[in-house]
């Protein structure tokens, strides 16, 4: 019996034992609470500047991607055949207009013009002329000499004729005279016509001359604007016939941006509108250029419609196949509400302001959309003529003390 009442008597000192320790435990606690109260009230606002939220009107971009392309591109061929001599050119070289790309071997060439050459100077020699003179078909000498021929016939006929009418001379003498007059007639004719074909032969060689000299030219591939070349597709030592692909040249400034405008903002893209583009691999670079073109009909695979911009590339740091993402604007502004960029802070992809009621700040989840000249574009979280903190936005939370300076 003692046994038991002991048992019973250790458990209640036990009891209230763990009691007293656990009210000492929650003293302690609450007294640690208040304290952290008295720092938190006693913790000084924090200094910050405001800016109201502006509402104006904003220019609109429609966001599109495309490809950039070579403004030119010539796969230049051969024009004779031959055996090439000299390749001064290689990838990437950059050519002006007219530069050489490929020589061939120009002695046939020189040979067939030389030769045409002396064909067409015989037949000068022949009619008297000179390359740089005019033809006048009575200044060849075998036309001058009939044409004296017939005048000294034509007045011998009409002296005789005269004669005739006195009755000096006989019928058939005058006859006679008539028929040596008619006969140098008909030879002056003759000369003239053949000088007219000789003519006509020499416009034929001088004709052989011009393609002699063509082909002699075209011994010298040469580029067709000014540009990089792309390919090299023949060495020396190689022969090449006519119309065979010996080089490729592109002209990459300007470049031409072909975009792809989804069906909806096909009324806000037209002629003469500027654009915007980035390509990957320049981050952050802006690029300028122009729609040049609008095509008049939509892609049924793809129900966009097709346009084209003018990219200029004075420094040729763009390259033709570059995939960019362009911003097109539209000929009309619409509102926006606008806060300083300071005052945006997104982490994790979500964007937040502080918006400052008296002496603390409201934490705001918005939904942000175009940048414009430092400010940033709110299209859901903001009302206009609320006011943003734009400094020590790190060091705000929701319901954080702050001081506006």
């Amino acid at each position: 019996m003692r046994h038991v009442m002991f048992t019973k008597m250790s458990a209640v000192r036990v009891s209230v034992g763990a009691l007293l320790a656990s009210a000492a435990v929650w003293s302690a606690c609450g007294a640690a609470g208040k304290a952290a109260d008295r720092d938190s009230a006693a913790s000084p606002a924090v200094s910050v500047t405001a800016v109201e939220a502006t509402e104006r009107p904003i220019a609109r971009y429609i966001r599109v991607t495309g490809t950039l392309m070579a403004e030119e591109q010539a796969e230049v061929a051969a024009e004779i055949a031959g055996r090439i001599v000299s390749t001064p050119i290689e990838r990437g070289t950059k050519v002006a207009e007219g530069a050489e790309l490929i020589r061939l071997s120009p002695i046939e060439s020189d040979a067939q013009l030389r030769e045409a050459q002396a064909n067409a100077a015989q037949i000068e020699a022949r009619l008297g002329l000179t390359s740089a003179a005019r033809f006048d078909v009575n200044a060849v000498p075998e036309v001058q000499n009939a044409k004296a021929s017939y005048e000294l016939a034509e007045s011998e006929f009409a002296r005789i004729k005269a004669l005739l009418d006195q009755r000096v001379v006989s019928q058939s003498e005058f006859d006679q005279r008539r028929t040596q007059m008619e006969a140098a007639r008909q030879q002056y004719d003759a000369a003239k016509n053949g000088a007219l074909q000789q003519y006509q032969s020499l416009e034929a060689a001088r004709a052989r001359v011009a393609l002699a000299r063509k082909a002699l030219a075209d011994t010298v591939v040469r580029a067709p604007f000014a540009g990089l070349v792309v390919q090299r597709m023949v060495s020396v030592g190689d022969y090449v016939t006519k119309g065979m692909k010996v080089a490729v040249v592109v002209r990459v400034n300007p470049l031409r941006a072909q975009l792809t405008i989804p069906e909806q903002f096909v009324s806000a893209v037209g002629v003469g509108q500027p654009i915007t583009f980035e390509v990957d691999a320049y981050p952050g670079r802006q690029f300028e250029g122009k729609v040049r073109y609008v095509s008049p009909a939509l892609q049924a695979d793809q129900r966009a419609l097709t346009a084209e911009a003018i990219v200029p590339n004075p420094t040729n740091d763009l390259k033709p196949g570059l995939f960019a993402t362009a911003r097109v604007r539209q000929s009309t502004p619409t509102p926006a509400i606008l806060v300083p960029a300071a005052a945006v802070q997104t982490t994790s992809g979500t964007s937040r302001v502080y918006i400052i009621h008296a002496d603390h700040v409201e934490e705001r989840i918005v939904t942000t959309g175009q940048t414009v000249e430092g400010l940033v574009e709110i299209t859901n979280g903001v009302k206009p003529g609320e006011r943003v903190a734009t400094t020590s936005v790190t060091k705000l939370a929701d319901g954080t003390k702050v001081q506006v300076q």
